[in-house]
């Protein structure tokens, strides 16, 4: 199975899950973050991050919440961390199916588009 590239990741839309929906393998994370490059995988394999770095904690926060809006708006919600008032760090994934699914990464696709256009 082929993964889609970013900008059709940005028109899809992320699907309920109540864990009827596949994880991804090992493979389609590897293809998948091809697509998503700053995106990191966890050591255990089961989550994708990105950091991010702000000059002043307004910015920082502002970000987050534009996050939040797209996070409702996909009822698919990240984990958000804000660390000494300007680090910002994101972790995506699927709870559950305890992995990654293709929700993560359209997720991830338009938080990436969010953070262009700052």
């Amino acid at each position: 199975m082929s993964v889609p590239d970013a900008n059709v990741l940005r028109t899809k839309q992320c699907l309920p899950c109540e864990g009827g929906i596949p994880k991804y393998t090992k493979h389609q994370v590897t293809d998948q973050l091809k697509e998503l490059p700053d995106w990191k995988l966890s050591e255990e394999g089961n989550k994708i991050s990105r950091h991010w770095v702000f000059q002043e904690f307004e910015s920082a926060f502002h970000f987050l919440s534009t996050v939040a809006k797209l996070a409702e708006q996909e009822q698919h919600h990240p984990d958000l961390h804000l660390v000494r008032y300007r680090f910002v760090q994101i972790e995506l994934y699927t709870h559950a199916v305890n992995g990654l699914s293709e929700n993560d990464f359209i997720l991830a696709a338009k938080i990436d588009a969010a953070t262009s256009d700052d």
